[in-house]
C-alpha cells in the first residue's frame, strides 16, 4: 500500500469514528429532530409518506424529502434512535467524498485528503453532522451538485456529471429551498469562460445543455408532481392551504420578507470566523495565496471561491439569519484551501496560532469543568433544568476531561507540530460528547425522563391527551397520545381537552404546559411535574380540568 492510500484509509477510518460515535445512544432533540423524527414515525405508522403530519396537523414547513429517508431507515432498522440520525451520518460521508474526490481530480490525492479534513475538523460541520436536522442532507445536495458541475466544466465535457449537478441541485431544492443556490456556480464559470480563462468548458449552445435544466425538473418533480395531483384532488381546505404555505411562504416570502431570526448584514462574517474555527486561522496566509493564483488566471480557484462569495451574499440579503445557513459553502472553500495547506502548516507562525487555539479551547473547557465541581456557575444551572443532580457532575468530568487532554496533547506535540496536537484535542472532544455528553443530557433535553414520570404518574391504563406541547412530548410519550392540535389557539386545545376528557373521565388525562394552564385550574389539585425543555408541565386529572371548564363556561 502506498502512502496515498495509507492516508486515504486512514482519512476514512477517522471520518467513521468522529461522525458515528455515539449513534443510538440518544434520543431526538430540539428545536427540530423531535419534529422530523415524529413525522417520520407518522409516516411509517400511518402509510401516508406524501403529506408529512405533526400530530392531527399537516406539517408544510419543509419538504418531505429528509423525513422520508428517515422513515425509510425506520421501516428498515426498525430502532428510532439509529434511523433518524442516519440520514446526518450518511450525509457527511457523501460530502466528505464529493470533496476527496475533486480534490484529487482537480489536483493530487493528498490534496483531496486534506480537503477532507479541513472540512471533518472544522467545528460547524460536525457539530451538524451529529445532529437530525435537514442542513447536513442540503449539504450534501448542494455539494454533490457542485462537484458534478465543477468535473463538467473543468474535466469535461462530461454531460453526465452535467446532469448530475442539475439533478442534485433539484434534489436539494426538495429537501430545503435554498438547494438551487448550487447553480449559482455557473456565475463565475460564465464570467471565466467569456474572459478567456484556460480551462474553462461551458457549451451553453449544444444541445446536450438543456439536458441539465431537465434533470433539475424531474428532480424536483420526484416530490412537486404527486404532491400537486394529490393535493388538488383532495380539494380540502388544509391540503389547498398546505400547498400554499410550503410553495410560496415558506420560500418566496420567506427570503424576501423573514419573519423570524433577524440578523445584521455581516452576521454570516461573524458565523465564519467562529464556527468554522479551526480551518479560518489559515485566512491570513491564505488571502494573499489565493490572490496571486486568480491572478495566475487559476480557474480551479476562481469557481469555488466564487460561489463561496456568491452564497454569503445570497443569505446576507434577507435579515432572517441563522449560524447554518452557510453551511453549504464550507466544503467549496476547504477545496480551494486544501492545496495551499501543506505551505501553510510549513510557516512557523502558522503553527504558534494552531497551538494557541489548542491552548486557549483547552483552557477554556478545563475551566468550565473545574468551575462545575468546584463552583456553581450560570451555564451549570442552565444544564441541571430538568435533570438529576449526577448529569452536571457528569459533564464537569466530561469538561475537564476534553481540556486536559487538549493541554497534554499541545505540550506532547509542541510548537513544531500543533496540527497533530489540533487533531488529538478535536477527536477528544467528539468521542466524549458523543459517549458521555450526549447521553446524559438525553433524558432532559428529549423529554424522555418527563414522559417516564408522566407514565408512572397516570398509570400503565390511563389516556393521555396533550394541550401546549411540543414535538418531544409527543414523541417520547410510552403510550399513544391524543392532541388537540400544535398551531392552534391554546385555549381552543384546551376546551377540546376538557371535552375529550369528559367522555371517559376516570380513564384521561391531560399533560399541559404551564403558559397554556389556565386561569381556573386549581394548580393545588393539578400536579406538578417539572422543568423540561424550559417549561413547567402539569398533569389534570378529570375532576380538575372539567370544573375549571365548566367554569370558564
Amino acid at each position: 500500500m502506498t502512502r496515498t492510500q495509507r492516508d486515504t484509509w486512514l482519512f476514512w477510518l477517522f471520518a467513521l469514528l468522529i461522525l458515528a460515535t455515539g449513534l443510538g445512544l440518544r434520543d431526538p432533540w430540539p428545536a427540530d429532530e423531535p419534529r422530523f423524527a415524529l413525522v417520520a414515525r407518522h409516516m411509517v405508522e400511518s402509510g401516508d409518506w406524501l403529506f408529512p403530519r405533526r400530530g392531527i396537523e399537516l406539517y408544510s414547513d419543509k419538504p418531505p424529502l429528509f423525513m422520508w429517508m428517515q422513515a425509510g431507515l425506520l421501516w428498515l432498522t426498525g430502532n428510532l434512535r439509529i434511523a433518524f440520525l442516519l440520514p446526518s451520518l450518511l450525509a457527511a460521508l457523501g460530502t466528505l467524498w464529493c470533496v476527496v474526490d475533486l480534490g484529487k481530480r482537480l489536483w493530487t490525492p493528498r490534496v483531496g485528503v486534506l480537503a477532507g479534513f479541513a472540512v471533518l475538523l472544522t467545528i460547524q460541520f460536525t457539530w451538524q453532522a451529529k445532529k437530525a436536522q435537514i442542513d447536513p442532507l442540503v449539504v450534501f445536495w448542494i455539494t454533490l451538485s457542485c462537484y458534478g458541475l465543477l468535473r463538467h466544466v473543468l474535466r469535461g465535457p462530461d454531460w453526465r456529471m452535467w446532469m448530475l449537478g442539475w439533478a442534485a441541485a433539484g434534489l436539494g431544492t426538495i429537501t430545503k429551498g435554498v438547494g438551487v443556490i448550487a447553480l449559482l456556480l455557473l456565475i463565475p464559470a460564465g464570467i471565466a469562460s467569456l474572459r478567456g480563462w484556460p480551462g474553462v468548458r461551458v457549451q451553453a449552445r449544444d444541445a446536450e445543455f438543456w439536458l441539465g435544466p431537465l434533470a433539475f425538473v424531474a428532480a424536483c418533480g420526484v416530490w412537486l408532481v404527486p404532491m400537486l395531483v394529490a393535493a388538488l384532488g383532495h380539494g380540502g381546505g388544509d391540503y389547498r392551504a398546505y400547498v400554499d404555505d410550503i410553495l410560496l411562504r415558506q420560500t418566496v416570502t420567506r427570503y424576501a420578507n423573514s419573519w423570524h431570526h433577524g440578523q445584521p448584514w455581516w452576521y454570516f462574517i461573524e458565523v465564519a470566523l467562529t464556527a468554522w474555527l479551526p480551518i479560518m486561522l489559515a485566512l491570513p496566509w491564505a488571502l494573499p495565496a489565493w490572490r496571486r493564483r486568480l491572478q495566475r488566471r487559476d480557474v480551479r480557484y476562481l469557481l469555488p471561491l466564487g460561489w463561496v462569495l456568491l452564497v454569503f451574499v445570497f443569505f446576507s440579503i434577507p435579515s432572517g439569519k441563522r449560524d447554518m445557513y452557510i453551511l453549504p459553502a464550507l466544503p467549496m472553500l476547504a477545496l480551494a484551501l486544501a492545496p495551499l495547506l501543506p505551505g501553510i502548516l510549513r510557516k512557523p507562525n502558522a503553527q504558534r496560532l494552531l497551538l494557541g487555539f489548542v491552548l486557549a479551547f483547552s483552557l477554556a473547557t478545563l475551566g468550565a469543568g473545574l468551575a462545575m465541581l468546584l463552583g456553581e456557575p450560570g451555564f451549570e444551572r442552565r444544564f441541571m433544568e430538568g435533570r438529576d443532580a449526577h448529569v452536571a457532575e457528569g459533564l464537569a468530568w466530561m469538561f475537564a476531561a476534553i481540556g486536559g487532554f487538549g493541554l497534554g496533547s499541545a505540550l506532547w506535540f509542541g510548537r513544531r507540530r500543533a496540527h497533530a496536537a489540533l487533531v488529538t484535542m478535536l477527536t477528544a472532544l467528539w468521542l466524549l460528547y458523543s459517549l458521555v455528553g450526549a447521553p446524559l443530557l438525553n433524558d432532559g433535553s428529549s423529554s424522555r425522563g418527563l414522559m417516564h414520570e408522566v407514565g408512572a404518574a397516570i398509570g400503565p391504563d390511563a389516556e393521555l391527551g396533550l394541550v401546549g406541547w411540543r414535538e418531544q412530548q409527543l414523541l417520547m410519550a410510552d403510550r399513544p397520545a391524543a392532541d388537540f392540535g400544535f398551531k392552534r389557539d391554546i385555549a381552543l386545545q384546551f376546551a377540546d381537552g376538557v371535552r375529550w376528557q369528559h367522555a371517559r373521565p376516570g380513564a384521561r388525562w391531560l399533560l399541559v404546559e404551564g403558559e397554556a394552564l389556565p386561569a381556573c385550574v386549581d394548580r393545588l389539585q393539578a400536579r406538578d411535574m417539572g422543568m423540561a425543555n424550559g417549561r413547567r408541565w402539569w398533569v389534570l386529572a378529570a375532576s380538575v380540568s372539567i370544573t375549571c371548564g365548566a367554569k370558564s363556561n
